[in-house]
């Protein structure tokens, strides 16, 4: 299906090209770089807003349990994870979004092509298999514990607040696998797209 989308795309471009100048051409060119670009950029910036959104309620809790040690060693780990995939998150809308105009647009292509394969295909590229477990667990103890208005000892002792963890745990793991594919399909039918424009350039 997604590369019946892709030849579609590519055949609709070609039908464009065939009537453009070359003026024309460079700057229909241009306009599908940036549109495919802005694509990865936009699920970048949802990913910096979900990182402060977190990091806020982070910081609310630690407000209000200044005396829940174990709690607050969770949320310690779970905000020093998001910190770091800002910082993350940041540098790679910084690299991505770094316009050098002056160079030509296939070498400008090809530097953010190196990038997305790098983070999408790399050695690292599939470390959420690992992180996502852990951070289900560390985002559901603090939201769970929180809400329940009770120290951390007392929730871990309470046999319907274990299965109600659990529970959640497994749901929310699988929403989480099930989005990460989605967006991980998506981001790599958009480099798909980037490579045969960088091909056709």
């Amino acid at each position: 299906m997604e590369t019946n989308d892709l030849q579609n795309t590519w055949k609709n471009i070609g039908i464009e090209l065939n009537s453009k100048t070359r003026d024309e051409l460079n700057q229909l060119l241009t306009s599908k770089t940036r549109k495919a670009m802005n694509n990865f950029l936009s699920i970048i910036a949802l990913d910096i807003i979900v990182c402060v959104g977190l990091i806020v309620f982070l910081m609310i809790t630690a407000l209000n349990r200044p005396g829940d040690l174990i709690y607050q060693v969770n949320n310690s780990i779970l905000g020093l994870v998001t910190v770091i995939s800002l910082i993350s998150s940041l540098y790679s809308l910084k690299k991505l979004q770094n316009n050098k105009y002056n160079s030509p647009l296939k070498d400008w292509l090809e530097q953010r092509i190196r990038l997305l394969s790098k983070w999408l295909l790399g050695k690292y590229s599939k470390s959420y298999i690992v992180l996502l477990p852990i951070l289900m667990v560390l985002i559901m103890l603090s939201i769970h514990v929180y809400y329940e208005h009770k120290p951390f000892v007392e929730v871990m002792k309470n046999e319907e607040s274990i299965y109600g963890l659990i529970a959640g745990f497994i749901i929310g793991l699988f929403v989480s696998f099930y989005a990460v594919n989605k967006i991980r399909k998506y981001q790599l039918k958009n480099l798909e797209f980037l490579k045969e424009l960088h091909r056709r350039l």
